[in-house]
């Protein structure tokens, strides 16, 4: 390569500046070809031109005279463009513009263009007001500020042209509204009041400036902050400061005007803010200055003069100023309603019922300077009377305003004929919403009292005769919230002959509930299920109704109607469980309801049956939900029937509850088999109960049926105890006692039924059971040994059971072992006579082995000596009959006994000489018979 083929640095800068300037050129083409309905613009542009902005600047500051002028031609071309765009509508260009603004700033001086930094700070202020209007607050103030860099090079005193001049002070006032916007208040207080060396002595400047103060005033003033006080009337004052010195400044007419007007109207502000500080003194001297600055008529004046006057008298106490504060404005003209209004109750709630009479003539007057028109009279007597509810004073002043007002004949006669049906109408929903509103605020007095008027507003043809309908009815209601139920009776016989409707046939219901009339409020409900316009949310609403009234035997006669009607297989709106559990609700509030509470709950396990669970209950966690609360109430009412010794009762309700337990939701395995057992337990017990209180022997197929329940219990007690994973069955097992009860029932009726193999069986599981004990074998070997349910068999095993429980506990209460062993003698004694000499004198030798080894009185003395002396008794037979092996074993028996047993000693005494001298008989009876046989 030859040296000059090699191009300098200068060369390079030169043609890569070239190549940017081409892509620029281009790119401001493409923006100047695109059409008016582009929307929204290509978004490859900004990109692309802010990337050769990027290179540009990297290659300057230093450029060529026809480059900067290059750049500046690019720049006015690419900002006509926005502008030509922006007036067509097109939107999003706004980033364009910054980029034109940003190509004037990296061109800079160029001779030949005057004033170019100011021309660039003009772009850039521009393109920062956009930014502002878009919200983008932080891009705004990036423009603003690099607009500021620009013109600060400039010397103030140099710029001349009015709109350089004008345009330092829009872009301080442009900063402090960012500023403002991002509530970094301080920053744009201080660029404010930087603004001021920008006034250059213009009208047009100190207006600008005393605006921006005003609004900032303004800004806080809506905030109502007691902190924010101080700083509005610092900024208002700044306002007003301003102004005062631009009067002093200008002299031209046209130009002190708009000055003037200004400072009148920053004057008012500084009056409202002292109003909200509550500093009415100040207002006052405010709106004295306000009228010397005017010099004119008190109704040719700024309208909110009075109004600020009027409350400051108001707020001062002072009402006779006040009024004469709220006639003025009477007179003058231009107070729109609004305002008017707005002091009419101010007035209102300072004056009180004191100041009637004068809101009555003021308020006439009003309708005088409305020229008595309809429209405007339904306007001003809509904001005078309100809408609202509430309480207190002004509630009375209002109803007054209503009856004496709107009754009053001139108004009546204002809105009488055809030309003023639509005011009149409007007149009516005006009474009639306020009336509402108070109603809704239970004033029933005052609701009724303006019904009552705006039934003067509804015209008597037949063509009105349902609003006169709907009238009636809710003065039925405003006198039923009073309890004058004959006036209420009135209207709404009144509204039926009008208008017979449900709607009608539901208040005579309340007013019959309201008096107490049971029964003609039951006669009612069937009235109304007759009614053309019936539905079956009505009898819903009646039940509430009834349940508010504490009338439950009629809220109950409207739910039984309402359940009716879901076996007619027509859609209804609520689920029938949802109407069933409100009745049963309703009937288990109060005693003696028992059998209603019993019929609804056959009923409901009726419709189970017909429906299925998931299509009665429902499904899922509902479903679940639903049955347990039924089920629980069963039991609960079964439970409190039995305490109450109502048995039959109780086993109707504890049947029931068997099967509510036993439903299974969604296909479950199984229900809840614990209170299934439980329930039928409860129930059969019950049965047995009320046999003995009634004193009438069960038949056998109700012994039957109760043995039918309980055979059920055993296999679902079977059921639990075989489950790998007891937690997998509700709870671990069938609580103890109730296991118990089972089988003592069921044992007793197996025995009515002469099933003894069954009898067996029942005591054999039991024992095999973990839930045997030594007490509860205690309770039924007694049970079982004496009386009606004696077997011998049964009770003694389950009695031997019970001796090897309670000599298994390392502690054993040898009271219940002697009550086992006597009842074990007892029994092999009365069962087997002396038929079993052998077993029975196993029994007490097994009762001497016990006492062995045991503490002196450890044993039962009572029962040791019972022992002693019986099984001493047993010998007699023997000795008589001269059984010499028989007559030794049981003396010897029972000598060993009465050694155990304190306080026989004596007994023992006897025995041995008895033993001696019987044993000495035998001898000499023996050597008798050697003799003789030698």
């Amino acid at each position: 390569m030859r040296i000059a083929e090699i191009n300098s640095p200068d060369l390079r800068q030169h043609d890569a500046v070239s190549l940017i300037l081409q892509q620029i050129e281009s790119l401001v083409k493409q923006i100047e070809l695109l059409s008016p309905k582009t929307s929204p613009l290509p978004s490859s542009l900004s990109p692309q031109l802010r990337q050769c902005l990027t290179q540009l600047s990297q290659l300057g500051p230093s450029f060529s005279k026809s480059v900067k002028l290059q750049l500046w031609k690019l720049s006015y071309r690419l900002w006509n463009s926005c502008v030509d765009l922006t007036n067509a509508g097109v939107i999003g260009h706004v980033e364009l513009r910054q980029s034109a603004a940003d190509i004037l700033a990296i061109a800079g001086d160029v001779a030949g263009v005057p004033s170019p930094a100011m021309k660039a700070a003009s772009f850039y202020y521009k393109t920062g007001l956009i930014w502002h209007e878009m919200r983008k607050f932080d891009l705004a103030n990036d423009c603003y500020e690099k607009a500021t860099d620009l013109v600060a090079k400039v010397e103030i005193d140099s710029i001349s042209d009015l709109g350089e001049r004008k345009l330092l002070l829009d872009l301080n006032i442009a900063r402090s509204r960012t500023a403002w916007e991002v509530s970094d208040r301080n920053v744009s207080i201080a660029l404010l009041n930087r603004s001021k060396k920008f006034l250059f002595e213009t009208a047009e400047n100190y207006r600008i400036l005393a605006e921006q103060y005003l609004a900032f005033g303004k800004a806080l003033l809506m905030k109502s902050g007691v902190s924010e006080g101080n700083e509005v009337l610092k900024l208002m004052n700044e306002g007003l400061e301003l102004c005062e010195k631009g009067l002093r400044v200008v002299k031209k007419t046209d130009e002190t005007l708009s000055l003037k007007a200004l400072r009148d109207t920053t004057l008012r502000f500084i009056a409202a803010s002292h109003l909200q500080r509550e500093e009415f003194e100040s207002v006052v001297k405010c709106v004295r200055v306000l009228r010397d600055y005017s010099g004119v008529k008190s109704g040719d004046q700024h309208p909110s003069l009075s109004v600020l006057a009027l409350k400051a008298w108001l707020g001062l106490r002072r009402f006779s100023e006040a009024e004469k504060e709220l006639r003025d404005m009477v007179v003058n003209k231009g107070v729109p309603e609004a305002v008017w209004v707005s002091a009419v109750e101010a007035y209102f709630k300072a004056v009180g019922m004191a100041g009637v009479e004068t809101v009555k003539s003021i308020f006439l007057g009003l309708l005088g300077r409305c020229q008595v028109s309809a429209g405007a009279a339904v306007r001003v007597i809509y904001k005078v009377i309100g809408e609202g509810g509430g309480g207190g004073e002004g509630l009375r002043i209002r109803k007054i305003m209503a009856e004496e007002l709107v009754s009053d004949e001139r108004v009546v006669t204002l809105f009488a004929g055809e030309t003023a049906a639509k005011e009149r109408a409007a007149l009516h929903a005006v009474l009639w919403n306020c009336a509402a509103a108070h109603f809704r605020s239970k004033d029933y007095e005052i609701s009724a009292g303006l019904f009552e008027k705006a039934m003067l507003y509804v015209p008597s043809g037949t063509e009105s005769r349902i609003l006169r309908a709907k009238g009636y009815r809710v003065l039925c209601l405003c006198h039923l919230g009073l309890s004058q139920l004959d006036q209420a009776k009135e209207y709404i016989d009144e509204t039926e002959k009008l208008e017979p409707t449900i709607a009608c046939a539901f208040l005579k219901f309340k007013i019959y509930l309201q008096k107490n009339d049971h029964a003609a409020a039951i006669t009612q409900i069937k009235a109304m299920m007759g009614c053309t316009d019936f539905t079956t949310e009505f009898l819903s609403l009646a039940a509430h109704e009834a349940v508010a009234c504490r009338a439950l035997g009629v809220a109950v006669s409207s739910l039984s109607d309402l359940l009716n009607f879901y076996t007619s297989g027509k859609p209804m709106p609520v689920a029938e469980i949802v109407v069933v559990r409100t009745t049963l609700a309703i009937l288990v509030q109060e005693s003696g309801h028992e059998y209603d509470l019993l019929k609804h709950m056959k009923r409901a396990q009726t419709r189970m049956t017909e429906l299925g669970p998931d299509n009665f209950f429902g499904k899922g966690e509902v479903g679940r939900r639903e049955q347990n609360w039924i089920a629980a109430n069963a039991w609960n009412a079964g439970t409190r029937a039995g305490v109450e010794e109502s048995y039959e009762l109780c086993a109707e309700f504890l049947s029931l509850a068997a099967e509510f337990y036993d439903v299974k939701i969604d296909r479950e395995a199984e229900g809840n088999n614990i209170m299934v057992c439980k329930s039928i337990v409860l129930a059969v017990s019950a049965m047995l109960a009320t046999e003995k209180q009634k004193k009438v022997a069960m038949l056998d197929a109700q012994v039957r049926k109760a043995i039918e329940l309980l055979d059920r219990v055993g296999k679902l007690v079977e059921s639990l105890s075989a489950a790998e994973n007891p937690s997998d069955c509700q709870d671990s097992s069938l609580d103890p006692k109730f296991q118990l009860v089972y089988m003592m029932n069921a044992y007793e009726l197996y025995g009515r039924m002469k099933d003894s193999r069954s009898q067996h069986l029942l005591v054999k599981s039991y024992l095999n059971s973990k839930v045997s004990n030594p007490k509860d074998l205690l309770q039924i070997g007694l049970a079982f040994s004496q009386g009606s349910q004696f077997n011998a068999e049964v009770a003694t095993t389950t009695l031997n059971a019970c001796l090897s429980g309670l000599l298994a506990s390392p502690l054993p209460d040898y009271n219940e072992v002697a009550i086992v062993i006597r009842r074990l003698i007892t029994i092999a004694v009365v069962y087997k006579g002396d038929a079993d000499d052998e077993a029975v004198y196993n029994l007490y030798k097994q009762a001497q082995r016990i006492m062995v080894g045991l503490r002196e009185g450890e044993y039962p003395v009572a029962e040791g000596k019972w022992l002693a002396t019986t099984s001493w008794n047993r010998a007699a037979v023997p000795v008589r009959l001269r059984q010499v092996d028989g007559a030794k074993k049981w003396m010897s028996l029972a000598l060993e006994l009465a050694k155990k047993v304190p306080g026989m000693e004596t007994y023992k005494a006897c025995m041995e000489d008895f033993i001696a001298s019987f044993e000495k008989k035998l001898q000499e009876d023996d050597e008798k018979r050697s003799k003789l046989t030698r």
